[in-house]
């Protein structure tokens, strides 16, 4: 697929996409006319990348971690220095944190939308002065 599929089918610009491609996060084959051909295995690692770059993830860790994420796996990490593997337990850990907050919150707009929907007005939170 061309560059304009592949952005429509990820939602992420023509730009990103060089961009990721500048990084050798994904790559593309040359068409005769200069045109990038992509194969369809890179939507899922396009919206792989945005998933981990939203998370917060640098791209210098994505770029070692991209073996985890294909299939077959292939992980071969011979720069996996203690720093390297303490930085991804950080972000890790970093990224549960976050897993959680959204959850809560998801669960408060869940709770709030419920009780809207039966016509009630929803009790507020005690600010922490009324407390």
């Amino acid at each position: 697929m061309r560059i304009g599929e592949l952005s429509e089918r990820t939602n992420t610009s023509r730009r990103l996409l060089r961009y990721y491609e500048e990084q050798l996060l994904i790559v593309s084959a040359r068409m005769p006319n200069g045109y990038r051909e992509y194969d369809e295995r890179f939507v899922d690692r396009v919206l792989q990348i945005r998933g981990l770059l939203d998370a917060g993830l640098p791209i210098r860790i994505i770029k070692q971690i991209l073996p985890c994420l294909d299939k077959p796996r292939t992980i071969h990490f011979p720069d996996a220095t203690p720093e390297m593997l303490d930085t991804l337990r950080r972000e890790r850990d970093r990224m549960t944190e976050r897993i959680d907050c959204l959850i809560r919150n998801r669960d408060s707009v869940s709770e709030y939308l419920d009780e809207v929907s039966k016509g009630r007005r929803p009790t507020p939170e005690p600010t922490p002065a009324e407390t």
